[in-house]
Order: structure tokens, then sequence, then C-alpha cells
């Protein structure tokens, strides 16, 4: 089982870290492109600004949720360091509560997403639901992460990154 979702989590996290990667240069055209607008041109596109934060949020969201599969994420292991015994055990109630935290992204992020959804981005012709899709999403990913990582925990072997 733990090799199976190994193969997807695998695909799924170099996919998000390649949309990441590829949001964050257009973003970074985007911005470009309205500074030179306001500057040069003295015509700064409105549509600028919000297209910019909702790839943010995208590419943010889903990059964050690889970075569990792949331990580039923030974490203390003053706990674990302190005593070795209970190293497993604490690695796996750190697998749990992030994996609770991405049920929490994906049950609520859906929410926020049916409930903004009706409502248009003034200067986008797309639902600000379209704006939070990457919650829940990202939420599901973290959960199926976590699960690989805890399963591979228990198992003794190690979840190998992709991105070294």
């Amino acid at each position: 089982m733990l090799d199976a979702i190994a193969a997807v989590s695998r695909l799924l996290s170099r996919l998000f870290l390649w949309f990441a990667g590829i949001g964050l240069v257009v973003m970074t055209g985007i911005i470009g492109w309205q500074v030179f607008a306001r500057y040069v041109l003295e015509a700064s596109p409105a549509w600028s600004e919000q297209a910019s934060l909702v790839l943010m949020i995208w590419y943010i969201s889903l990059a964050a949720a690889a970075g569990v599969r792949e331990g580039f994420h923030i974490r203390m292991t003053v706990l674990e360091d302190m005593s070795p015994r209970a190293k497993p055990w604490l690695r796996l109630a750190a697998h749990a509560i992030v994996g609770a935290i991405g049920v929490a992204m994906a049950v609520w992020g859906a929410e926020l997403v049916r409930f903004t959804w009706p409502h248009a981005i003034p200067t986008l012709p797309i639902p600000r639901g379209v704006a939070y899709l990457p919650i829940p999403i990202s939420g599901l990913l973290i959960v199926l992460f976590a699960l690989e990582q805890a399963l591979a925990e228990r198992l003794g072997r190690k979840v190998e990154p992709q991105w070294n």
C-alpha cells in the first residue's frame, strides 16, 4: 500500500512544485508589467494586482502541501532529540497533527469556496471561490502526504524527497 501511495504522492508533489515555480514566474511577470505600465505608460492595468494575488494563493498553498511530502516544511525536533526512544512515536504524532490540519483545511476550505463562489472578483472575470480553491485541495494533499510519511515511519522506511 505504501508503494502505491508513494507513487501517487511523488507524481503530485512534482506536479505541484512545478506549478508553484511557474506560478511564481508568471506572478513576477505580471507585477513587472504592472510597474512598467504604471510608471512608463502611465496606465496601470486594473486586473494585475488581483491576478497576482490569486496566483500567489495557488502556488503557495500547493507548494506548502508538497513541502509536507518533501520534508522542507518547518518543524521543531527538540522533543525528538531529547528522547531517542520516543522519537518514532513523536514523529507519528507529528504526522497525525499535520494530517489533522490538512483535514481542517479541506473541510473549512471547501466551505469557504462554497460561500464565496457566487461572488466575482471585481477586476477579474472569475468567481472569488477560484482564489480559495487551493485551500481544500492542498488540505487533501497534506492528508495524503502526512499519511505517506506516517506509514513510512511505521514501516521503518523513509520517504525520499525528489528535490535535493
